[in-house]
């Protein structure tokens, strides 16, 4: 019996770790209801003091990361290049580009241009794409709101900008970003490249082209407008979308476009630019991204536009600043900024400089894009390391939007 005794309390023991396990390894809820409020302005670290601000919430739970360990060893040279590239396909055709998506496992597709489709038309689409996928895609659009609108229709309703939704009270500004989101995800969208954290000054407004020009930005105050980023980024991804901050380290300032300009300045911006807020709160807030623009910071990096500054990219943003979430690019296809180089350097230069995921709203530039970053991996070891750990923030990312399964 003695012998009996001890199976019976064995047996105990291991039901009890099996339901601890089961326990620990069930992810959390993500209903908004139980989201934390926005941090206030006023309690969000100084960019001066970043570097002792909180730690970020992981890009992956450590049950996850197993998962992507296990994928990303089992990706060669080239598949670990198609994941950092994300392409874009015209909206009202995304089917076009599945050979491209096969042929290169891409990481991500970006669903171009203007559209009223019907969610299910949008949704057979999404999902044919992914059946072409080797990696299961992260699949994105532009849906802030305002002039910036992908999806339009019966089944996307319009949504008021970001400076009516900032000027307006909190509860509404969450309301539309759940219900925006829970559209998108119903779609298989799992990436809306929102919200604007850049602010406008309010004696420049319009003479700001690419975000007063449009009624981008939430705001002319830096504080009031980092709480409403962390509004945006807690009711996006409560609703399973995740959200890029964009476009660091600011676009506000500016007097051109980077996407028809060639040479975009802004002359103002330090380390300890107040206009860091915004980013700094939506980052506290977990966003699982930030884009870097294709401007150009004197006083952070005179040498090169931000997407291809690794002081910008990797001494500000991750080490300064502490983020260690996907770090995407703006557009490096059609941008008039970032013409001045061939198409695959552009993809080489920005994975050089810290960031994961490269932007190209051009079909045509992923065999280019492909090829310059296999290239560089083959003769440089530490571009090789770089490309191993932009593809691991990629697929991080895919967890995080439960994308991934081992």
């Amino acid at each position: 019996m003695r012998w009996l005794s001890a199976g019976v309390v064995l047996l105990i023991v291991i039901a009890g770790w099996v339901i601890r396990r089961a326990v620990a390894d069930t992810p959390a809820p993500r209903a908004l209801s139980s989201a934390p409020p926005p941090p206030s302005a006023s309690t969000l670290p100084s960019v001066s003091s970043a570097p002792s601000a909180p730690a970020l919430p992981a890009s992956a739970p450590p049950s996850l990361q197993g998962c992507v360990d296990t994928i990303l060893a089992g990706l060669s040279p080239a598949e670990r290049a198609g994941q950092v590239l994300m392409i874009g396909t015209p909206v009202g055709s995304p089917r076009d580009l599945g050979s491209v998506v096969a042929r290169h496992d891409l990481g991500g597709v970006f669903l171009a241009g203007r559209s009223s489709r019907s969610a299910a038309g949008l949704r057979a689409d999404v999902a044919a794409l992914q059946r072409r996928a080797g990696t299961p895609l992260l699949v994105a659009l532009d849906q802030e709101g305002g002039s910036v609108q992908t999806l339009k229709g019966s089944d996307f309703p319009l949504m008021p900008s970001a400076q009516r939704l900032g000027a307006g009270p909190p509860a509404k500004l969450r309301g539309t970003v759940r219900d925006t989101a829970q559209r998108l995800a119903g779609i298989g969208v799992t990436v809306n490249l929102a919200p604007v954290a850049d602010t406008v000054p309010a004696k420049l407004g319009e003479g700001n082209p690419p975000i007063g020009g449009f009624h981008r930005q939430y705001g002319s105050d830096p504080d009031a407008v980092a709480e409403d980023v962390a509004t945006v980024v807690a009711a996006s991804q409560g609703a399973e979308v995740l959200t890029i901050l964009k476009h660091f380290p600011g676009l506000g300032r500016v007097r051109a476009n980077t996407d028809t300009a060639v040479r975009v300045v802004d002359n103002t911006a330090t380390v300890d630019d107040p206009y860091l807020k915004p980013f700094v709160a939506g980052i506290k807030a977990g966003s699982a991204g930030v884009m870097i623009s294709s401007a150009t910071y004197p006083k952070l990096d005179g040498s090169s536009i931000a997407a291809f500054s690794k002081p910008i990219v990797t001494g500000l943003l991750r080490e300064r600043l502490g983020y260690t979430g996907l770090v995407m690019s703006d557009d490096l296809g059609a941008a008039d900024s970032a013409s001045s180089l061939p198409v695959g350097e552009r993809a080489v230069r920005f994975v050089a400089a810290g960031g994961d995921l490269v932007l190209t709203i051009r079909p045509q530039d992923a065999a280019p894009m492909a090829a310059s970053l296999i290239a560089e991996a083959r003769t440089s070891a530490p571009f090789a390391t770089r490309l191993t750990e932009a593809a691991r923030h990629v697929l991080q990312a895919k967890d995080r939007a439960g994308l991934l399964t081992c």
